[in-house]
């Protein structure tokens, strides 16, 4: 089985340095994921290495999941591996005429194949494909809401 991955691109009037100081800092990401309704630092750690909490609402359930930034390339890159090796979340900042394009991207990896496969046994294939679907679905979400942010910041 492959790695499930989605992502998608959008166009913002703001420079890629600046972008990327808004979307690194994860305690802003509560206000723009549909499902991600707060994000807080582990401690006063930021950067490669840092670890964060975040807390995730759906209607029929609520959860947190701990994770590790792996990218921070100011300008270019930044990115987060969910429970150290479950998924991969990353944004990378493109210069464009008149702005960055943001690409939101998003990994289901191999330990978590393997994590699901224990967890739900038969209806792990399940289970994965919904997590498909919410990324397809909340990633345009949020990076319309990261573009509204953006472009009315001063």
């Amino acid at each position: 089985m492959e790695n499930p991955s989605y992502s998608e691109s959008i166009f913002i009037a703001c420079p890629p340095d600046v972008l990327y100081r808004l979307v690194s800092d994860v305690t802003r990401m509560g206000g723009w994921s549909p499902i991600c309704k707060a994000c807080w630092w582990e401690n006063d750690a930021r950067g490669v290495g840092a670890w964060f909490i975040g807390r995730n609402e759906l209607p029929e359930r609520t959860w947190e999941t701990r994770s590790q930034v792996v990218v921070a390339e100011p300008g270019r890159e930044f990115a987060f591996m969910v429970g150290g090796d479950l998924v991969r979340w990353g944004y990378s900042f493109n210069s464009a005429e008149g702005g960055t394009l943001l690409t939101e991207s998003w990994q289901f990896l191999p330990a978590g194949r393997a994590l699901f496969s224990e967890r739900y046994g038969a209806d792990a294939p399940a289970q994965i494909a919904d997590r498909i679907q919410t990324a397809r679905t909340g990633i345009p979400t949020t990076l319309a809401t990261i573009k509204k942010t953006a472009e009315s910041a001063d």
